[in-house]
């Protein structure tokens, strides 16, 4: 059965940390520091977006099945078979996946509209808040996940997400099969971009210990 996670937004509670995750994301390095200015939008942002979370997930673990033979890796869950070289590499010792997805909900994507027919210098620093947040989001989820793996003597690889390397974005349609995502309010559009924008679908392995 999946299992769903509405979360307390307080696990996101913006710190000075997450302000230089959200440079990151504007585009500045690690040696480079925004100026006064930015930073002030920055710490506004993380601010004002965090009154507009919602924060949800949903998830559920698969038996996993790989083969790797002349025709290439194929990679089995549920009743998908999906060719991968990337994701084998992130799942090849495991034997089971979860499948997650997770969103920070619509009224965000609402906020930065809004902001764009404003402010769009504030709107993009807006952008760079909502990935952070997000991100925030799966890395709690992903922990969530790894103690339920270690409750049961395994272990959970990396999570990795449709998009990235040879994983196609049609994978989506996979996930909002298997797990019931409108539940937590996302659609999939034609276009295969889920809405709410600042929502995650990702893959995380599991393997024994032994």
């Amino acid at each position: 059965m999946p299992s769903f996670v509405s979360i307390s937004k307080d696990i996101l509670t913006p710190v000075p940390a997450d302000y230089k995750e959200v440079a990151r994301y504007i585009g500045y390095s690690r040696q480079i520091s925004p100026d006064d200015m930015t930073n002030g939008l920055i710490e506004k942002g993380c601010k004002e977006l965090f009154g507009k979370l919602m924060p949800q997930a949903v998830y559920e673990e698969f038996p996993l099945t790989i083969n790797n033979d002349e025709n290439g890796p194929e990679i089995s869950f549920a009743d998908v078979n999906l060719k991968s070289v990337d994701l084998w590499h992130n799942l090849h010792s495991c034997t089971s996946v979860y499948l997650i997805a997770c969103t920070i909900g619509p009224q965000v994507d609402a906020f930065i509209r809004r902001a764009q027919t404003t402010n769009p210098a504030y709107a993009a620093v807006l952008q760079s808040t909502g990935a952070m947040y997000i991100e925030k989001l799966v890395d709690y989820v992903n922990e969530d996940i790894k103690k339920n793996a270690s409750a049961s003597g395994k272990e959970a690889k990396p999570r990795y997400s449709p998009g990235y390397g040879d994983v196609p974005l049609t994978v989506q349609k996979d996930f909002f099969r298997l797990l019931p995502c409108t539940r937590i309010g996302l659609t999939l559009m034609d276009t295969l971009i889920m809405a709410p924008e600042k929502s995650v679908t990702a893959f995380v392995g599991c393997y024994s210990r032994n």
